[in-house]
């Protein structure tokens, strides 16, 4: 089963799930597509349908076919006056530039940052490693701790991982003497997690307001190492534009550099 919603302009929520009855990795999947309350429980005052998505392949990419059945013609004219088609002609055309094409990434290549929407920002990198490899570095104390420390000058001083759904990560930071700066802190909660490829997290800095922001990270073999991409989803235009303004693709870059020459190169 997987739970999902989607926001409107307004701010409004939409949410909905889907029941797998069948997956052919990598060729198709078959689910029960159907409405659920604010509370994540199915609402059955609305129609559920059964859906299924072939993915073949051809000379320039790949094409995804959709199939719905619905129950009745009654259930599908509402799902279609509720602008069902609509929104997935535009689902669907947002799909290239979310999986852009793995060919654009190098190991050779800085930290890039995508503007996904106005409030969702791709940050890709690929490393020289395997997945496990960079999965251990982001996870083990021992390791994050001799990369991921912010600028030169600055001192990683509390490193708490989260583990498992429902725990909570702290990463404090501080300036050695005589170092321009205050000290702070990221912290948040893990949602999702699976090893060593994907994980899914709240985050939010100590002493600022404002809620957190959502983060997926998913690490993908690729030609030269492992592509790193986080994708976080802001809570408005204006905190995007905020964070990204204080030279975070810039750090974070430094810290890949770091996870490369140091931890990497002596795995």
């Amino acid at each position: 089963m997987s739970n999902y919603y989607m926001t409107g302009p307004d701010g409004s929520r939409a949410g909905g799930y889907w029941e797998f009855l069948a997956v052919e990795e990598g060729r198709s999947f078959e689910v029960i597509d159907g409405f659920t309350h604010d509370d994540g429980t199915p609402n059955t005052d609305l129609p559920r349908m059964r859906a299924v998505f072939l993915f073949e392949e051809t000379d320039t990419g790949s094409r995804l076919r959709t199939t719905t059945y619905f129950n009745s013609l009654t259930e599908l004219e509402q799902l279609v006056s509720m602008g069902m088609e609509e929104g997935t002609v535009l689902a669907m055309g947002q799909i290239d530039d979310v999986l852009a094409d793995l060919r654009t990434f190098a190991a050779d290549r800085a930290t890039q940052a995508q503007m996904l929407s106005d409030t969702r920002v791709r940050i890709s990198r690929v490393v020289r490693g395997t997945p496990e490899q960079v999965w251990a570095a982001h996870h083990q104390p021992e390791l994050l701790r001799q990369w991921c420390y912010g600028p030169d000058g600055w001192d990683f001083v509390e490193c708490t991982v989260a583990t498992a759904p429902g725990d909570r990560h702290r990463y404090a930071y501080a300036p050695r003497d005589g170092v321009e700066g205050q000290e702070f802190a990221l912290t948040g909660e893990l949602l999702e997690t699976d090893p060593p490829h994907r994980e899914v997290f709240l985050e939010t800095m100590e002493g600022v307001d404002g809620p957190p922001t959502h983060n997926e990270q998913t690490l993908t073999p690729v030609e030269g190492g492992t592509l790193i991409s986080l994708v976080i989803t802001y809570d408005s235009l204006e905190q995007r534009d905020m964070i990204l303004g204080t030279g975070m693709t810039y750090g974070m870059e430094a810290g890949y550099e770091r996870l490369e020459a140091g931890v990497l190169a002596g795995a």
